[in-house]
């Protein structure tokens, strides 16, 4: 999830009318509660009880929460519901950034981690992912010592406790419940998710054996989809606002000129140097750099996503040097869920790193297998167009084909490792695969035109080959939708059963909604693809 841009939102909320939501303005209220809705399941429900303690760690490290309490529910776990009607601009949670586990990405320096888990070889540290550091910090904190001696002495302790334990995500199933996505760029995100993790492992073990002794492969990959699930992200902008650079140079000013030892034009040329320098180091040179900041924030952390229409939104302010979660129009009513925006999340990722699927996902995409594992002979029939000579050819100079094989892949993020087909909810079809088909089923007379350069046909060359080139994508879709085990129908039967009955794994649930979701994409797409 991403955090809001650093100094502008934080100046807005610190100088708005409603900094604090009106809870703290009616007297003494609680910090917050912690209650379920209806039937929760048992493991929300022995979370929930985790949560308790919560109220007066808060209170005692000056988090402020009002407005919002922590709830269970049976269909989403753990979120955060208004106690009252917000309005925009409320702010409900501030969490000191000391409070915070953080990760400075490409290379983190964390001088605890450094000294007490790989004290031979800190650049294990520095240079792992920025999941696996958060990982080894939560590790640490729960594992090892729950006091962070970064904050000041606090304990951890409370809200380590109050993290799930367990994960309904893909990593977890079994092969068969990974066939029932009926999905296989998902089952190959998945294989790779597993030896990228043991990857990882496997290296900090060989680097330290103070981590090998205190975090297990299991321990590990807890953090990691933790770190994963929990951590919002943004450009980093340098320190917090820190008053002593200002205090002194305009004390000196106020020396230099009352001592009269020079100009008030030098005592101000001075004085916008040392501004400039602070801007640079806290604004500029952190993008120059493109330094990225992944954050774990307590409370705020237990907010529920939603891909459209959130809430909620996540900022660091400047000022006050912390974070906060606000109100965003048109506000929350009382008794409502407070959610906010992990980012433009399709529901590949939602499953894989947070384990649950958003209906109607505007963000959902659909990777097709590569051109080059297409029926050919059936959207040449479909076209009544037969493929020239030389097309497929250049296609696979232009790399328009995807991959032959799946190449040696370890970026996590990347679930396309076959140079599928790209399809999404809110543009369709790729346009390149859209030029490909265009150049496929050209007839001989457009392919000489084109000078036999696919480039040529990024745009319409003629309707009877924009008509040809479409039926073929339609064709394609078709296919891909009729090769699946279950239809659309029978997958919402299914999981009209599945609701009515007792003891049905969640797993199971998880995949065929996964797939129904996919599965109307696809038919949008065939039905829009004019």
């Amino acid at each position: 999830m991403k955090y809001s841009a650093l100094f502008v939102t934080s100046v807005l909320a610190v100088g708005s009318a409603s900094a604090f939501v009106p809870a703290f303005r009616k007297g003494p209220t609680l910090l917050f509660a912690v209650k379920s809705k209806p039937d929760p399941s048992p493991s929300t429900s022995s979370r929930l009880k985790r949560t308790t303690p919560l109220a007066d760690w808060a209170k005692d490290n000056d988090i402020k929460i009002g407005g919002v309490e922590i709830v269970a529910s049976n269909n989403a776990g753990l979120g955060l519901y208004s106690t009252q009607n917000l309005s925009v601009n409320d702010i409900v949670i501030q969490v000191p950034t000391k409070l915070t586990l953080s990760v400075q990405s490409p290379t983190d320096y964390n001088t605890v981690m450094e000294k007490n888990l790989f004290s031979s070889d800190p650049k294990a540290y520095r240079n792992s992912p920025w999941w696996t550091a958060l990982s080894i910090q939560l590790n640490y904190y729960d594992k090892v010592d729950s006091v962070n001696q970064l904050a000041g002495g606090v304990n951890m302790k409370p809200w380590i406790d109050s993290l799930p334990r367990a994960y309904d995500t893909p990593f977890h199933w079994s092969e068969s419940s990974l066939d029932e996505l009926q999905y296989r760029p998902m089952i190959e995100a998945v294989a790779l998710q597993k030896r990228v993790l043991r990857k990882q492992y496997d290296d900090l073990v060989a680097a330290s054996k103070e981590f090998s002794s205190r975090i297990s492969y299991d321990d590990f990959v807890w953090g990691c989809e933790s770190a994963r699930s929990r951590a919002f992200s943004g450009a980093y902008s340098g320190s917090a606002f820190n008053p002593i650079p200002y205090a002194t140079v305009t004390a000196l000013v106020a020396v230099y000129i009352g001592l009269g030892i020079g100009t008030v034009e030098q005592a101000a040329n001075g004085a916008a140097l040392v501004v400039c320098g602070s801007i640079l180091k806290d604004f500029v040179f952190p993008k120059l750099v493109k330094a990225q900041k992944y954050v774990i924030c307590p409370l705020i952390d237990m907010a529920n996503h939603v891909g459209v229409g959130s809430t909620g939104n996540v900022a660091f302010e400047y000022f006050s040097d912390g974070f906060s979660l606000s109100v965003l129009d048109p506000g929350v009513q009382q008794g409502k869920e407070m959610f906010i925006s992990y980012g433009p999340r399709n529901n590949d990722q939602l499953l894989q790193y947070y384990g649950f699927v958003e209906q109607n996902n505007a963000h959902d995409v659909y990777i097709l297998p590569p051109i080059r594992e297409w029926n050919i002979e059936a959207l040449e029939q479909a076209c009544g167009r037969k493929v020239g000579s030389g097309r497929l050819e250049k296609l696979d100079r232009a790399g328009l084909l995807g991959f032959a094989t799946n190449y040696l892949n370890t970026n996590t993020e990347a679930a396309n490792s076959i140079g599928g087909v790209v399809l999404t909810r809110t543009t369709g079809i790729d346009p390149a695969v859209i030029q490909a088909l265009r150049a496929l089923m050209s007839s001989d007379d457009e392919w000489e035109d084109s000078g036999e350069a696919i480039g040529n046909f990024a745009a319409e060359v003629s309707p009877a080959n924009e008509r040809a080139a479409r039926t073929a994508a339609r064709r394609a879709l078709e296919i891909e939708l009729e090769s699946k085990a279950t239809t659309i129908e029978e997958d919402e039967n299914l999981l009209k059963m599945y609701k009515e009955s007792e003891g049905i794994d969640n797993e199971q649930v998880l995949a065929v909604l996964f797939r129904l979701e996919k599965k109307k994409l696809l038919k949008e797409a065939i039905r829009n693809i004019a």
